[in-house]
Formats: C-alpha cells, structure tokens, sequence
C-alpha cells in the first residue's frame, strides 16, 4: 500500500498542471500497451486500451474481446485540476523597483497558503501555427511575499487578503517590460518567442512530496485534491485491463472542477457523453449500456481536523488510512444513494478494504463534485467516493500513506464488477 503512496508522489511531482498531469498519465498508459484513439479520427472497434486527450482533460478505457452493442460500463470520474494561481495575459508588471507577475485566483484557493512559498510555473505555450508546447519551470521563480510583522501588527488576530493586491508573486528587480516573462518561457521552452501566440500557466509549490510522522504514515503533497484520484484511476484501469469480461472500465479525468465543471472539457461539457456513447456501439445502444452502467465519482474527502471538531458531523467523520470514504448528501451534491453505496459496499469487501462515511455537519454546507454532474447528463447511477485529506485546497495537503493502495484496490473491484 505504501508503495502506491511513493509512486502517487512520484506522479504529483511530474504533473504540476493539467496538462502536464495528461501527458504523465498518456505516458503510463503508453507503456502499458493503450493507443490513442483521435477524437477526430475513425472510431477504433478492435479489442485493448484506447485513450483521447484534449487539453487538460483526459479519457481512457479497455474494450474487451467480448464487447457489444449495448455492454455495460465501469466509469472512474476523477479531475486534474487544483486550485491554483493563474498568469493574466498581459503578465509583466511590477512597483517600486519590483518585478511582479500578474494573476488571478483559480478555484477556491486557501491564499494564505501560497504565501512565502518557493514558487515554480508551469503550464503550456500556444504558438501561431496551431500547436502547443508544455513548460515547466520546477525551481524557485516566485514569491508571494507577506508583509512582516512590525507593520501590520495585528495580523495574528485576522489576516485579510485583497486578490488584486496581495497576492502578484515577485520575480525579480527592476522596472517590468512587457513579454519578458514570456520570453523567459520560450526559452525554457526551446521556442521562438515571437512564436508565442497565448499562454495557460499557473504557478505551483515546489516543496516536493513527503512521509510525514513518526511512523511515517502520511503523505503530505501538493495537489492530493485532486491528483490522488487521477492516479488511482489510472492504476485502478491499468489493474482491471483485460481482467473484465462483460463490461468495459473507463477512466475520465476532467479539467475545470475547482470552476464548476462548465466548459468544453468540463464534467458539465459533451465530451464524456459523446465518448460513451461510441463505446457503447451508438446512440442506439447507449441506452441499454447506460442503464446498466455504474460511475464511481473520486474526490478527495474531508479528514477530521483535530483542531476544528466543532465542523463536522461527529458520526460521520473520516480519518487518514481507514479507507476510502463514502460520500453522502440530502441534497445530492453527492450522487450517491442507496443501491449505489450497496454496489460500492461490495467493491470494498471484495477487494478486502476498509471503509468509512462522509457527511457534512448540517450546519456546515458541503462541496460538490463532478458526481452529481455526471448522473445528471447521463443518468447512470453514480457513487461519490474520496481518501479523507487535511487541509484540502491549501497549497500543500496531507492524506494516508495506506488510503491510495485502499482506493486502488476498492476501485479496481468496482471497474470489474459485472453485478
């Protein structure tokens, strides 16, 4: 189970965006054997793993031997993006002898957790002839810098943020000159800067993944929200390739969760309905198939914080390395419900993994996930599941070293399951 924690590592520090968090898994599955199957091309029908990417969302699934028309579907719906800060177009800009890049929150980011922090900056380069080029700058560019102590006295009674104000990073001295930063990228990338139509780039913690305590039983890591489920989706697909005859399991890491999910690669968008209904044999068939379907929704949980009990339901917490939590809501910002909790009861007892329950105190409202998204565009009975982590949307997060093994393991039960 431990290992699984060191390769999630492994996979967090490779993927600081979405992008960068595709290629990593299209490499994995390459290796694996899986093909890319062109959104634009000719539908591929023959038996193995197929993936299709666009931009910082991503598809991959088995066809087995005996698929047809109307086969039922195992889906693992997870998403690749994190809350983030985010580079305006026009990014150079600075004062009193500061060079300053310029940003916007993305997502519900807890800013006070990017503050003096090492930063790095990554993301991709559009170019004018169509093409886009990853870049990653994994060593310290960026800082947000707080303000000390002696002029602001009173900071450890509330500190109060101002996006527009506080939170631009420095990156140097002098007066700012516009498309310098890009410049800098291009040539991180090897690219002509003049070639440089647009960018989409985010800045992220470079303090590497860790074993944390005296047994050295947490991982704490950036981007647990939601890279842990990308990655135990991906292993949970690769475990459960050509290993499940009478159903084809599927893996859909989206972009755009932390925004609301409503865009063109978005869990709200068509592509996740559209590649469905291609596997399913048609628009004909997909009714069958759908019906017959299950998705499993995996997004990190709330662990219990020992230092604000008072927030949370004091029957339904979950803890770090007790297991996956199952996720339920009145209200259904989780999609789970009872025949689905049942479908995922007998996962975890098949794979032999513990399980726990997550609901929200009732006077504290809950998250959403893409879940409730999914069952709504599809109609197919939907579960939301998630490893309990602490300090969620902080820069940096702490889960289980045990819980992305007990994920993989329920999950993978759950993709092969032909009940």
């Amino acid at each position: 189970m431990a290992d699984l924690a060191l390769d999630l590592a492994d996979f967090i520090t490779a993927s600081p965006t979405p992008y960068h968090a595709v290629a990593e898994a299209v490499r994995r599955l390459t290796a694996a054997g899986f093909t890319e199957q062109p959104e634009a091309g000719e539908w591929i029908i023959e038996p193995g793993g197929r993936y299709l990417v666009r931009d910082g969302t991503l598809l991959a699934w088995w066809q087995p031997a005996d698929a047809r028309p109307g086969t039922p579907m195992r889906i693992f719906a997870a998403h690749t993006d994190s809350p983030t800060l985010k580079v305006k177009p026009r990014p150079d800009t600075g004062a009193a002898g500061w060079r300053q890049i310029a940003v916007e929150v993305y997502g519900g980011a807890l800013w006070n957790s990017w503050l003096d922090r090492d930063l790095g900056l990554a993301g991709r380069l559009a170019l004018y002839d169509g093409s886009t080029v990853l870049v990653n700058v994994a060593r310290p560019l960026m800082r947000v810098p707080q303000l000390a102590i002696h002029l602001d006295r009173q900071v450890n009674q509330g500190l109060t943020l101002d996006a527009q104000q506080h939170l631009l990073p420095i990156w140097g001295l002098g007066s700012p000159s516009e498309g310098d930063l890009i410049a800098f990228l291009a040539g991180e990338a090897d690219v002509d800067p003049d070639e440089v139509a647009a960018h989409d780039l985010v800045a992220h913690d470079l303090t590497g993944p860790a074993r944390l305590g005296e047994e050295a039983d947490l991982l704490a890591a950036p981007r647990l929200d939601n890279l842990a489920s990308v990655h135990s989706g991906l292993t949970a697909l690769l475990d459960a390739a050509g290993s499940a005859p009478g159903v084809v399991p599927v893996f859909v890491g989206f972009d755009h969760e932390e925004i609301g999910s409503g865009t063109a690669t978005g869990a709200a968008g068509p592509l996740l309905e559209t590649v469905l209904t291609r596997i399913a044999g048609g628009f004909d068939a997909r009714t069958a198939s759908f019906a017959r379907s299950r998705a499993l929704s995996v997004d990190v949980t709330h662990a219990a914080h020992p230092n604000y009990l008072d927030r949370y339901d004091p029957t339904h917490r979950s803890l770090p390395n007790g297991g996956p939590a199952l996720k339920v809501n009145a209200n259904q910002r989780y999609a789970t419900d009872a025949p689905g909790a049942a479908a995922w009861a007998r996962a975890c007892r098949d794979a032999g993994v513990p399980s726990q329950y997550f609901v929200g105190k009732n006077t504290v409202p809950c998250g959403t996930t893409v879940g409730p998204i999914v069952a709504t565009r599809l109609g197919i009975r939907t579960v939301d599941v998630g490893i309990p982590v602490l300090s969620m949307h902080s820069a940096r997060e702490l889960c289980g070293v045990h819980d992305p093994g007990y994920l993989v393991a329920a999950a993978t039960a759950f993709m092969t399951d032909t009940n």
